[in-house]
């Protein structure tokens, strides 16, 4: 059986989420599937389960969530791939500059 903790940490890669985040974050997640419009989530898409992603989760849709990045030049997300089953919501980011995600 394979323990799965509450809590995992993940890098973040990419523009996607700029402003709010940005390449070499380093952010804390909790494992849960208890998600509101709005929060930053750590999701994989049905159509791509390889690819885990950082994103914020627009609206439920179709048993699962619509997400999107922060920049809008930058569609590496549900526009793209659809439907996204979320792993966890983003607590907090642990460096370069720790804090809560508003």
């Amino acid at each position: 059986m394979r323990l799965q903790l509450p809590l995992f940490a993940v890098l973040v890669q990419g523009p996607s989420m700029a402003p709010a985040l940005r390449t070499g974050d380093a952010l804390v997640v909790w494992r849960t599937r208890h998600i509101r419009e709005g929060d930053v989530v750590v999701a994989a898409f049905r159509s791509r389960p390889d690819l885990l992603v950082v994103k914020r989760a627009i609206r439920a849709q179709d048993n699962g969530w619509w997400v999107q990045g922060d920049n809008e030049f930058v569609t590496d997300d549900s526009r793209a791939f659809g439907v996204a089953d979320i792993l966890g919501r983003v607590v907090f980011r642990y460096w370069p500059r720790p804090g809560r995600l508003g």
